[in-house]
This record gives structure tokens, sequence and C-alpha cells, in this order.
């Protein structure tokens, strides 16, 4: 499912107009990622969790050419799948 099919399932579901439902999902993505962003984990009961995993820096190995390589450290969005979406999926 894109982004598009589920503004419009969304509109169907609460008899809403597109655009309305556009709206909702724009403030529902933005509220997480905004969220994320100040370092705060979100939490959505019976669908899972998002966080920021931060990754140290450290030596890689280039493996084309075997040469050592300096990595960055970084941070990533993780997402962590809820108890009840997981026996959801897998029944």
């Amino acid at each position: 499912m894109n982004r598009a099919e589920l503004t419009k399932k969304l509109a169907d579901d609460a008899q809403i107009s597109p655009d309305e439902a556009c709206q909702v999902l724009d403030v529902f993505v933005q509220t997480i990622k905004h969220s994320l962003l100040q370092g705060k984990r979100v939490e959505i009961r019976g669908f899972g969790s998002f966080k920021i995993k931060e990754y140290e820096p450290y030596t890689g190995r280039n493996p084309r050419t075997g040469e050592s390589v300096e990595v960055k450290g970084k941070r990533m969005p993780l997402f962590r799948a809820g108890k009840e979406l997981k026996k959801l999926v897998n029944s």
C-alpha cells in the first residue's frame, strides 16, 4: 500500500474528504519525525514503536581493495513491530 492508497482508505473509512485525510496523514508522520528528532521514542500500542539508534564510528574495510576505511558514526530510525501486529501477521 502506498501513500495515495492509504490516504484514500483513511478518507473512505473516516468519511472525510481526501484532502482532509491527506492532512491527517501529514500531521501524523510529521509528529513522529519531530519526536524522533528530539530523541523521543514513539510507541503506538498494538502496532509498534519507533526510536533512533546511535551507531559509534568504527574502522571498516573496503571489500574490493581490502584497505581500512573510517566509517562515521550515525543515527538510524528503527521500527519494532508490536506484539499484536506480530501475532496478526503470523496467524
